[in-house]
């Protein structure tokens, strides 16, 4: 795979965040992913695609005739595949591995379907049974999506590194006596508390102490406002993008 070409940086992410790579590949996507921010980015977007499904998904009870099936693949023995790629017997060769580029076509155009829902509930429970992590060192993420519900950027927070507000995909020029506003809303707040102008494209870095407070459904949002910013302290253009954080 070539984390150069667009969709295959997107489908490795993708693979990642679901945890279908086998360790060679894993190791390789963390060492290019500790250098390069945008692939941190598209990470992130996944995360956020993905755990959004969990609250769409009713609780299905399966037919009692299923129980006996399902006793008996759990008392199975696990047989592990050859490093070859050749299955063993006793195995499902009709089953494509989670790097067969057949599963990564079908992945590509129907991620978001079965597999995506299934893998946002496992995430979703790690997160709910993962220990607390301290005050301080807690990160929110939210993606910030235009009207249309395509992800423009992306916010990363934390009381220790900061707000990280950075660009993914290509959006619209800002025109010409313009300018983008960043706004933050926590939830309960009476109104937004502006961050400041950002520079279409740029990855801009504040501290937390620009912040009034930092939590999960917290609001973030980008407006178009006067070139030196809104005039009256609350946006007064239109909003371009805004999104919601949830805690990692």
């Amino acid at each position: 795979m070539n984390l150069g070409e667009p969709e295959d940086r997107s489908v490795a992410a993708g693979e990642y965040v679901l945890g279908t790579q086998d360790a060679e590949a894993r190791a390789a996507f963390e060492q290019a992913l500790a250098a390069d921010a945008a692939l941190q980015a598209e990470i992130y977007v996944w995360q956020d695609r993905l755990l959004g499904l969990v609250g769409r998904v009713a609780p299905a009870e399966p037919p009692l005739q299923m129980w006996p099936q399902i006793e008996a693949k759990i008392a199975a023995p696990v047989i592990a595949p050859r490093a070859t790629g050749v299955p063993m017997p006793g195995t499902d060769t009709a089953r494509p591995s989670a790097n067969d580029p057949l599963w990564r076509r079908l992945r590509r155009w129907q991620m978001t379907g079965g597999l995506a829902i299934a893998a946002s509930l496992v995430l979703a429970s790690l997160l709910v049974l993962r220990a607390p992590a301290p005050a301080e060192s807690q990160r929110y993420l939210a993606v910030l999506q235009s009207p249309d519900l395509t992800a423009g950027w992306v916010v990363e927070a934390s009381a220790r590194g900061g707000v990280r507000l950075v660009p993914v995909g290509t959006t619209a020029p800002v025109p010409p006596g313009k300018a983008l506003q960043f706004w933050t809303k926590p939830l309960g707040a009476a109104g937004p508390t502006s961050l400041g102008l950002v520079r279409p494209g740029q990855v801009t870095e504040l501290p937390a102490a620009r912040l009034p407070a930092l939590g999960e459904q917290q609001l973030f949002e980008l407006t178009l406002e006067p070139e030196t910013g809104s005039p009256i302290g609350r946006p007064t253009g239109p909003i371009l993008f805004v999104g919601k954080t949830v805690r990692l």
